[in-house]
């Protein structure tokens, strides 16, 4: 068990990474399930079962003012209320027990020996984990990429004696016969998708989270993305539960809280498929335990290996040093309903976005990725007729494996293995996606249904566009390295300037207008924009002259390169206030809005006037849905049912024209990270 990367990899000197299936390969699978487990708990605990952890809840002072509101507001009873709540608390509430972590640290074992080469730890974080969990209430925060995610961390922590996470799961997991049962056993606590308006379910919700925290009950471990991302890029954060588990810091209930980002990167990911067809349109399965079993034959391949880096630790109390007056929940009883301040909301939400970054920045990167960004740039036609040839696609990826390092990329590069090897290898492993024959790369595209003689051109299309966007997803993995830099190339390539302060104005406005796609962190823009200009300068692609940037010879190729990687998203972007804007879409609804995108996109394709298949992505288009209501150029129509939105034709048309270098720089705000 070894460190497998070398200082070139870009890894930290004090990163060493270790296979924990290394030592199990040819051990007694149940001698890991029935070891001695005796973690070092938080010191300020008050031991409790989950029953007393329940209870606890009920009978708190803040639930009790609640049910009576909500009495009052329904006409019902405060009984009636107070067995409704512990309904909702006996649907979400976990139930950990320790022999069902160990049947799961056996069956898993099983599994990852199975499906994967090696189960990478960086052991220093470890330690430094099994640290902090002593000293304060601990919250992990991993990246949701996939659902192997889900019970990864409790295997990790029950494998080097640290005390197992209860865990935020969506309450379908709940409804799986058995499973559902053996996951709430595994410690985890299930929160229903829609909570709306439902006053009672917030309150319940909110203090059992705030329970957990203050009580030391144990570490909690939650996906500050929401959901798991189908894109396998960053998700914006949802910052209902980051609220939840920060509001005991905000009261003086706890002293400090530990934040631990986790980041958990894979080769290869078992949904890669499932992802791809959802993305165009394909309803998500419905989790049975029926469908789990079907979905078996996924063990019968390989996903290579799986990295999990828990970054340092963060204390909230640091964090939200000079953000936060705490002050003023002095002034209310701790337990009296309170709607967040302005102030407050802004805390939260720059505190998980500085989460997504630091889970950005752990994530390791191997050469697939960089390939998948080469490959994308490719036509489509290329790809799917004479094939791409093999030695210009490898010593691009070298090329870029360089850019990446400058850039400040930590990469899954195995140092031991020729450079040659590790690209082949790379391929062999996505052989369902891409196929090397004769010294060229092919798309490997879905075969034909059977029964069926031939595709329809709109079928052709999803044929296609299927393995591409599955590509994309993998190249994501790898885009908060290059999104920023990349930015600026968009800059320059657009306004066609080198005036500094005009490439800022139109790189503000670009992480404005992207803000839902990338992880940007609010009021970084200018901070971001001289980050970006140094990395360039570094990797000699820039010099600056005054307050002039010039592009060197060597950068156009990274100018050309970067542009590019941007592009796809500002064609699904434009393609979309294209149809808002000259299709004549006055009102319309999410329901509908999707569809239409994705049958224009299809048709554009057909016809040769669009190359871009990620325009089908229902996320993309989803996101700059989210934009445009960000940016109030539409707004969402209130006591509509379905959501109807409103299209300000004017400010669409008006983001669109400067997106395409229509209204120069000069017209911008002054301030980058202003609104439009």
């Amino acid at each position: 068990m070894t460190n497998m990367y070398a200082d070139a990899a870009g890894l930290k000197e004090d990163e060493t990474f270790v296979d924990i299936l290394d030592e199990l390969r040819d051990g007694w699978d149940l001698g890991l399930a029935f070891r001695h487990f005796n973690p070092q708990t938080y010191k300020g605990a008050s031991p409790c079962s989950a029953a007393e952890l329940n209870r606890a809840v009920l009978e708190s002072h803040f639930l009790r003012r609640v049910a009576t509101e909500v009495a009052v507001e329904t006409g019902a009873t405060v009984p009636q209320v107070k067995e409704e709540a512990r309904v909702i608390l006996e649907e979400m509430s976990q139930n950990l027990q320790l022999g069902v972590i160990r049947l799961m640290s056996f069956s898993l074992t099983k599994v990852f020996k199975r499906i994967f080469t090696s189960v990478f730890v960086n052991m220093d974080g470890l330690n430094r984990l099994q640290q902090a969990i002593q000293e304060n209430p601990v919250i992990l925060m991993p990246n949701h990429r996939s659902y192997v995610d889900f019970l990864a961390i409790s295997y990790i922590m029950f494998t080097y004696d640290i005390p197992v996470p209860v865990i935020a799961a969506g309450i379908p997991l709940a409804g799986m016969h058995v499973v559902g049962e053996i996951l709430r056993r595994s410690g985890a606590f299930f929160i229903r998708r829609s909570i709306g308006a439902d006053k009672l379910y917030w309150a319940v919700l909110s203090e059992y989270v705030r329970s957990v925290v203050r009580r030391g009950f144990a570490p909690l471990e939650f996906y500050v993305e929401g959901l798991r991302s189908r894109t396998l890029k960053s998700l914006s954060p949802k910052l209902g539960m980051m609220h939840m588990v920060l509001e005991p810091y905000f009261k003086s209930e706890v002293y400090d809280i530990t934040l631990v980002p986790i980041s958990i990167s894979y080769d290869r990911v078992l949904e890669e498929s499932l992802l791809a067809h959802e993305l165009l349109g394909v309803p998500k399965p419905k989790e049975t335990t029926s469908g789990l079993l079907k979905a078996s034959r996924v063990l019968q391949e390989g996903y290579g290996s799986m990295h999990v880096n828990f970054g340092h630790p963060l204390s909230v109390r640091k964090l939200c040093e000079g953000r936060i007056n705490r002050c003023q929940y002095n002034l209310v009883p701790r337990d009296l309903p309170q709607t967040p301040s302005a102030q407050e909301q802004d805390c939260v939400s720059w505190v998980a976005h500085q989460v997504v970054r630091l889970q950005e920045q752990g994530s390791l990167i191997g050469p697939w990725p960089l390939m998948c960004c080469l490959l994308l740039q490719a036509p489509a036609s290329a790809l799917t007729g004479e094939g791409l040839p093999w030695p210009p696609l490898a010593g691009k990826t070298l090329w870029l494996r360089k850019l990446a390092l400058d850039f400040g990329a930590r990469l899954n590069w195995p140092a031991q293995s020729h450079n040659s090897d590790v690209m082949s290898s790379a391929v062999a492993l996505h052989r369902a996606l891409i196929r090397r024959k004769d010294g060229r790369i092919y798309l490997v595209e879905e075969d034909e249904p059977a029964g069926k003689r031939g595709f329809s051109p709109e079928e052709g299309v999803v044929r296609t566009a299927a393995p591409l966007l599955m590509l994309a997803a993998y190249r994501n993995q790898c885009l908060h390295v290059f999104v920023r830099p990349a930015a600026l190339a968009m800059a320059v390539s657009v306004t066609k300037s080198t005036r500094r302060d005009e490439l800022l104005a139109f790189f503000g406005f670009l992480t404005d207008v992207f803000s839902n796609e990338f992880i940007f962190i609010p009021g970084r823009s200018r901070q971001d924009f001289e980050e970006t200009c140094s990395f360039l300068k570094k990797c000699g692609a820039v010099h600056f002259h005054q307050q002039e940037l010039i592009v060197s010879d060597a950068g156009l190729e990274v100018f050309s390169f970067l542009q590019q990687l941007l592009q796809p998203f500002v064609d699904c972007y434009q393609l979309i206030f294209r149809h808002l804007c000259d299709e004549g879409v006055g009102v319309f609804t999410e329901k509908h809005f999707l569809p239409a995108v994705r049958n224009m996109a299809t048709r554009l394709i057909l016809s040769g006037d669009l190359s871009t298949y990620e325009t089908l992505s229902s996320d993309t288009q989803k996101n700059a849905l989210s934009a445009l209501r960000r940016l109030e150029a539409v707004t969402k129509l209130r006591a509509s049912e379905p959501s109807e939105y409103r299209v300000n034709t004017a400010a669409v048309r008006r983001i669109s024209d400067i997106l395409s270098g229509k209204i120069p720089p000069q017209m911008l705000q002054a301030t980058p990270d202003a609104r439009l």
